[in-house]
């Protein structure tokens, strides 16, 4: 966990992504990046003398509610409080909107509903899974499919809940997220989402893969760049 919690570190002291006294929530997923963040946050707050509070909320999707026993067991024995909701993201995506692509609003709602969840219960800061590939494939998303350059800020007040988004996995490459999963055998749940693997964010992951196999270093160039708040202002260091 050396190198999760170097990064972690590093994305908390250049965006000030955690203060004593805050009351965080990690948006557990069930995924791979979502499952080590929460991890990660635990003995984050150990390292920082246990200066904030720490509480995982998972919001599942299916037509069926997935097994989570697994998930629960782990935030068990880790001291990791756990809210458990099942939602009817599916039924609304898929059966009563039919929609095609349905990335942008999914991620909008689940983001609605974990905001939601956070001011009912006290949580000041809502913890997402988003990693390096994600900002760098969001950034080509806006490239190409946009127009502007673009990509989630690693910290993000959004006014109408009150609550602060962040990201504090936002410099740790995929393949160290692939790689813990291994190595701590994370309980990962099948995603249900039937459009998973089928996505224009897939097609950039493809894409990012692809450059990186001609220039080897294009994704810490990337990084570079976002992290360059003086010449192109993607990642200020003003956010609330």
């Amino acid at each position: 966990m050396k190198t999760t919690l170097g990064c972690i570190r590093r994305a908390d002291e250049d965006f000030q992504l955690i203060d004593a006294g805050d009351r965080v929530a990690v948006g557990l997923s069930g995924g791979k990046d979502s499952l080590l963040l929460t991890l990660a946050m635990s003995l984050y707050r150990k390292v920082r003398h246990g200066d904030f509070d720490l509480c995982a909320i998972m919001l599942t999707m299916g037509k069926e509610k997935p097994d989570t026993g697994a998930i629960e067991a782990l935030c068990r024995l880790e001291g990791i409080p756990l809210i458990l909701q099942h939602t009817e993201l599916y039924e609304i995506l898929f059966e009563a909107r039919k929609e095609e692509n349905p990335c942008a609003l999914c991620a909008k709602m689940r983001r609605g509903m974990l905001c939601d969840l956070c001011r009912e219960k006290g949580f000041n800061k809502l913890a997402l899974g988003h990693h390096r590939e994600d900002a760098l494939e969001t950034l080509m998303m806006g490239l190409i499919f946009e127009g502007r350059l673009h990509t989630f800020h690693p910290k993000t007040w959004l006014s109408r809940s009150g609550v602060t988004v962040i990201r504090p996995m936002v410099y740790l490459p995929e393949k160290h997220v692939l790689h813990m999963k291994k190595v701590l055998h994370l309980p990962v749940l099948v995603n249900p989402c039937p459009a998973n693997g089928h996505t224009k964010r897939q097609e950039m992951k493809e894409l990012l893969a692809s450059l990186s196999q001609t220039y080897p270093s294009i994704k810490d160039r990337m990084l570079a760049a976002l992290r360059n708040d003086r010449q192109y202002g993607l990642w200020e260091k003003t956010q609330r």
